[in-house]
């Protein structure tokens, strides 16, 4: 994915600024805590100089007590303070954290599908972690960061001025000297920090591509290619992070020399000035402090400058996912819901994948009426399964329409549309969980008997019954626990606990062997009884049953008709049925 140039952190905190309505009064507490942390410390080292004048100095210790009560007081305040104003933001950044998180994570879910064939899998998942982080460094604790060096800065300069302005005057000519640095180093930090962010995907990715295809790896020897893809990847990072630690550490040298130079000046004059009567040496300590205590939070200033703008960088690449548009939406005016019978009508609907050069279907119309098996088979490519991505709406038509009930599908909610269809994908999916929410996703909140008819119905219970654990046996994506048949009846049980009136088979048997295959049959006859099916197959051991058979080559409907029709005129679905 290309990267954007030129989004600026002011950008990104009004885009996101929004997600914080709700907590904003909680960012005001916090910050009332930031400023009377700060008047304490204040308070501290004014009370620390009446101290050293009245006490130290003329060793009495009758002088000691109520200045050193009044510092404890004060200290413990500040503490107090200051622990409920940093609890109080994590919680608040915390549940922007989580806002973001689910904000993002319903835009992800929305995309069409070729969003995510486009995009490495590992890469979209560091940007949904790392980038939500970097949002939340720049928009609540950003805020909080700044505020509490702003206000800081405030105080401990005003307290300066108010103990000898002419002297502070001199040593705040020098603080823009960290502004300047920080300004120096941000877009190199910046720069590293995309690139480190870039490389930490790519790692992401290599990692989840080679666990995900171990197979492959051990079987073709590829062992040393996948670490060498990995080091290649790595040392990107590397390279990035080194380049990111060195401007960091070399900004925070340059300020460390300058802080220096302002403390010296400050020691130098001061004693100067003690020398010739015209300040006590309480009155140096508290200026020091006070000059000593101004410079980090400039210094904070200038850092978070540069965290801000190492941030930008996450913050650019999801931004990047929350600008991709969703391929449909839900309809301005939707119809109300209504008892779906199932018939299914395409009128002249042609349609091309963003970015293809052809059309992946032109011109196609066909009807299924309720409790009808159409079936739809023609060669590799010719466009069958987009049929399936536009019956579910994961992509609307570039001309024509696509109906069901006689409703366009563009006139419909998504979720009511959804419930109405239930997918077989070709791809068996399975969820990280067990056997019995495996069944149960198909119809959230279904009762226990309801599940186990589905599985008898699937022939799957005596074999999910056989398992060590019955219905509570654990499974996930690629398990070698069950076999392709199995986790077959376990997706058809899945879609006939669904109950929708329009089903969907998308290559019901591809990647079963011809015994998987045969078992797999009786299931997938009892679950299109009664259902509007369309059925997207290579294999025609149905094709007997089917009351119709559409045969697709290069995105046109080139025959129709029935099983025994079509293999009396001779045509291509006679030479498919013979290959």
């Amino acid at each position: 994915m290309r990267e954007r140039k030129g989004v600026g952190a002011l950008q990104v905190f009004r885009r996101f600024w929004p997600l914080t309505r709700g907590d904003r009064r909680w960012l005001v507490l916090i910050v009332v805590c930031v400023v009377v942390a700060a008047l304490a410390e204040t308070t501290s080292i004014l009370i620390f100089a009446d101290l050293t004048d009245h006490a130290l100095n003329a060793g009495s210790l009758s002088a000691f007590w109520g200045p050193a009560a009044q510092w404890l007081g004060v200290a413990v305040l500040g503490a107090a303070v200051g622990y409920a104003g940093s609890s109080l933001a994590v919680w608040t950044a915390e549940r922007f954290v989580l806002r973001l998180c689910a904000g993002v994570f319903r835009h992800v879910q929305g995309l069409p599908p070729h969003f995510f064939q486009k995009h490495r899998r590992g890469d979209l998942v560091e940007r949904l972690t790392g980038g939500v982080e970097a949002i939340e460094q720049m928009v609540v604790s950003g805020v909080v960061g700044t505020a509490s060096a702003l206000f800081s800065a405030v105080f401990y300069a005003s307290a300066a001025l108010w103990l000898r302005w002419d002297l502070a005057l001199v040593t705040f000519l020098l603080a823009p000297l960290f502004l300047v640095a920080a300004r120096r180093f941000s877009e190199r930090i910046r720069s590293a920090a995309r690139d480190e962010r870039t490389a930490d995907g790519a790692i992401t990715s290599v990692v989840e591509e080679s666990l995900g295809n171990i197979v492959l790896t051990q079987s073709y020897n590829r062992r040393r290619d996948e670490e060498r893809r990995l080091d290649r990847e790595a040392c990107a990072w590397m390279r990035a992070s080194v380049r990111g630690a060195r401007a960091s550490e070399l900004y925070e040298q340059c300020v460390e020399v300058v802080e220096t130079l302002c403390v010296l000046a400050v020691i130098g004059f001061g004693a100067w000035e003690i020398s010739a009567g015209r300040m006590t040496l309480g009155e140096l300590l508290a200026f020091a402090a006070f000059i000593g205590y101004l410079y980090p939070p400039i210094r904070n200033l200038g850092q978070l400058g540069l965290a801000l703008t190492a941030a930008t960088a996450g913050a650019e690449r999801i931004q990047e996912i929350l600008d991709a548009e969703p391929a449909v939406t839900d309809p301005a005016s939707p119809l109300p819901r209504w008892p779906v019978h199932g018939r299914i009508g395409f009128d002249g609907v042609s349609f091309r994948y963003p970015d293809a050069a052809a059309e992946s279907l032109t011109d196609v119309s066909l009807t299924a009426e309720p409790g009808e098996l159409v079936l739809v088979t023609g060669p590799s490519g010719a466009g069958k399964s987009t049929l399936a991505k536009l019956l579910l709406r994961f992509y609307d038509p570039s001309e024509g329409t696509v109906r069901l009930d006689g409703v366009p599908l563009t006139d419909i909610p998504l979720e009511f549309l959804r419930e109405n269809v239930a997918l077989l994908p070709q791809e068996t999916l399975i969820l990280q969980g067990t056997v019995r929410e495996n069944i149960a996703c198909g119809r959230p909140g279904v009762g226990e008997r309801e599940i186990r008819q589905a599985a008898v119905d699937a022939i799957a219970h005596d074999f999910i019954a056989a398992l060590p654990d019955g219905y509570d046996t654990r499974i996930a994506p690629g398990t070698s626990a069950l076999s392709g048949g199995q986790l077959q009846r376990i997706a058809i049980a899945r879609a006939m606990l669904r109950g929708a009136p329009v089903l969907v088979l998308d290559e019901p048997t591809a990647g079963l062997d011809a015994l998987s295959a045969r078992r797999v049959m009786q299931p997938l006859r009892r679950l299109m009884a009664g259902r509007t099916t369309i059925m997207i197959t290579h294999d025609l051991t149905l094709a007997p049953d089917a009351d119709r058979i559409l045969v697709v080559a290069g995105g046109r409907f080139v025959e129709c008709g029935t099983h025994g029709e079509l293999l009396a005129r001779g045509g291509v679905y006679a030479r498919l049925r013979s290959a």
